[in-house]
């Protein structure tokens, strides 16, 4: 590597006189120094501390040009190495400008939250440790073991109960529902599989579930077409009744239902399913209840939801992502199973006579974690998840978490006192689902959709806020999530001026 230019000394835009040399040699690629590391690593930091500190004042979303973009899909990989400082540099002026968005204050798109710093510096440790999260007896497995734990406490789970970190809801999804499959299938899938059962094996979800309890029967070789989909009621929760009445008709059809799939949080909508009810369903028939927390759960630390998520704890397994409404950076992913021992049993290659339980003093640790999932090779997640939680506390996730929900209830009553504005759904969580419905236009009016279509483009595209959309009752609306601490008032009062902007150029249109 040759010379490199110094650092900025008090700003990413200036630069000292300083200057760093990097050795040559081949083999010195891979030894760096601790000067070299720091010179390059202030570099990483200033350029982190831009990015973030400046967010607000640029466009919250603006597209890869065409000519980078084709740059990215058709460049080779470089032939000789390039200076660190250089790279960054690159990173600088042709990476960080064209972000996801979600860091901005005025994103409202999906569930995709701001990373929290710790988080962040977090990220750049336990890649400095690099340890694998297998299993052992090293510092990243009883982090996890210990994160874990803070989990099942919130969320009522017992201490004995197991889980893991995972990439985030769909994986752990998918990993809830392969030991549900093993626990409630009646025969040894994992020798035999779902081969030339008699029986079908059927899982049921709410029509507004997630799309990911449809991969996962697919990929678990249960199929699409024995995943039950339940209706909703008015406000988007699954019908209890019409869930019932499923599970007879298949037992009648000589099915065997397996588990339900019920969500405390959709993503559409916000929606709570009746966890209580449905926990009461699955004792009945001797189904396992999965539930979808991966965006909704953290809000059992608020005094507004607290009893509507209670029922959590009366699940065999639910699904949280703390990279969504915990602001941890993605991917933070995570799954407990009640039944530890089921758990180990459907994915151990480990014959149970020659498991063991592992002593603090032996090299082995405590159970390996890869005895509880399908990944071998796993990164240590956990220490972005701890070092969030250890910085904000409870307490602080809870204030933070009731401030989006009021900053959702805020847009909601700015949306009803707007004439031309109209809700699609009760507000849920911190979701409000609206369109721009101008009097002429009210009701099932197809143009409705193409109005607001052009909408979300314009938003989208303008930069100065971000929605998403869905589709409630067969109807195209746009989408607010807010799970943003950076968010105020004044941003969502932009919001709703620029989506009756943006609907009257439309409605003009037509």
């Amino acid at each position: 590597m040759g010379a490199s230019e110094g650092l900025p000394s008090s700003g990413c835009g200036e630069r000292s006189s300083s200057r760093l040399s990097f050795r040559s040699e081949t083999n010195s690629r891979w030894e760096w120094s601790p000067e070299e590391i720091r010179h390059v690593g202030h570099r990483v930091v200033d350029l982190i501390a831009e990015h973030l500190s400046t967010l607000a004042e640029r466009p919250v979303f603006r597209p890869l040009p065409e000519d980078l973009a084709r740059e990215y899909v058709e460049d080779a990989a470089p032939l000789e190495g390039a200076e660190p400082l250089a790279i960054l540099d690159e990173f600088a002026a042709r990476i960080e400008p064209y972000p996801f968005g979600n860091g901005h204050p005025r994103f409202y798109g999906w569930v995709n939250s701001p990373p929290a710093v710790m988080g962040i510096f977090a990220e750049a440790l336990a890649a400095a440790m690099n340890p694998s999260c297998a299993g052992g007896n090293h510092a990243a497995i009883y982090v996890e073991r210990l994160v874990l734990n803070w989990f099942k406490s919130m969320l009522g789970f017992p201490r004995e109960s197991m889980g893991l970190l995972v990439s985030g809801g769909s994986m752990a999804t998918l990993t809830a529902l392969a030991v549900a499959r093993h626990a409630k299938a009646g025969a040894n899938v994992r020798a035999r599989g779902v081969q030339g059962r008699t029986s079908p094996l059927t899982v049921y979800a709410g029509d507004e579930g997630h799309s990911c309890v449809r991969k996962a029967v697919e990929l678990l070789g249960i199929g699409s077409d024995y995943l039950r989909i339940i209706p909703s009621d008015a406000h988007f929760r699954m019908r209890v009744p019409d869930l019932e009445a499923a599970i007879e008709r298949d037992l009648r059809d000589h099915a065997q239902p397996i588990a339900v799939v019920a969500s405390a949080g959709t993503v559409n909508s916000g929606a709570i399913d009746p966890l209580d009810d449905l926990a009461g369903v699955c004792r009945r028939y001797g189904l396992w209840l999965h539930v979808d927390g991966a965006y909704g759960a953290p809000a059992i630390l608020t005094g507004r939801y607290r009893e509507a998520l209670a029922p959590i704890a009366l699940a065999d397994s639910i699904a949280v992502d703390p990279h969504k409404w915990m602001y941890v950076p993605v991917e933070a992913g995570l799954v407990l199973v009640r039944d530890a021992a089921v758990m180990r049993d459907a994915f151990s290659l480990i014959p149970p006579y020659l498991r063991t339980d592992g002593s603090p003093a032996g090299v082995g640790g405590p159970p390996w974690f890869s005895e509880f999932g399908f990944q071998q090779t796993r990164g240590f997640r956990a220490l972005k998840v701890w070092m969030a939680l250890k910085h904000h506390g409870l307490r602080g996730y809870a204030e933070a978490i009731e401030r989006d929900i009021a900053l959702a209830e805020h847009l909601a009553a700015r949306v009803e006192a707007t004439p031309t504005l109209e809700l699609s759904a009760p507000p849920g969580l911190s979701i409000v689902c609206f369109r721009y419905a101008p009097s002429p236009l009210r009701g099932d009016d197809p143009r409705l959709d193409a109005v607001n279509r052009a909408v979300l483009e314009e938003i989208q595209l303008g930069g100065q806020a971000f929605l998403s959309s869905t589709t409630l009752g067969g109807r195209f609306v746009l989408r607010a999530c807010i799970v943003n601490p950076r968010a105020s008032p004044e941003d969502l009062d932009a919001l709703v001026d620029l989506v009756q902007a943006a609907g009257a150029r439309a409605a003009r249109t037509l």
